[in-house]
């Protein structure tokens, strides 16, 4: 039985702390823009390079 209780104490410890750190990453803006990093990749920035040597 006070195995139970501990394993209750420390999941709850456990689950309070990434409730804190979820609280703290969306308070410190962590998720604000969550749109354009997945297409950043997309885009070639050696074709810009490319272009200004060849203006030269």
């Amino acid at each position: 039985m006070n195995v139970i209780i501990f394993l209750l104490v420390v999941s709850l410890t456990v689950a309070l702390c990434f409730l804190g750190a979820y609280i703290w990453s969306v308070k410190t803006g962590q998720f604000d823009d969550d749109y354009s990093p997945a297409h950043r990749i997309l885009f070639d920035d050696t074709i810009d390079q490319v272009k200004t040597e060849n203006k030269k």
